[in-house]
């Protein structure tokens, strides 16, 4: 993600981002690290969905890899 999309996906300048940068750059490392855990939870989801569905498919016998 680029320094703007960061920016707007915050809902803030990119000034304030790049005074955020300089003067608080834990607050930025944990920004960061939220979003990576979010996009994680995401992909969790979608594979746990797929267990699911291949489970339901595996009841009627219809189980395919």
């Amino acid at each position: 993600m680029t320094r703007n999309e960061l920016a707007e996906k915050l809902n803030i300048s990119l000034r304030t981002l790049n005074n955020w940068e300089k003067e608080k750059p834990e607050l930025v490392e944990l920004i960061n690290l939220g979003l990576q855990l979010k996009s994680q939870i995401e992909e969790t989801k979608k594979y746990l969905n797929k267990l699911e569905d291949m489970k339901e498919e595996a009841k009627k016998g219809k189980f395919i890899l």
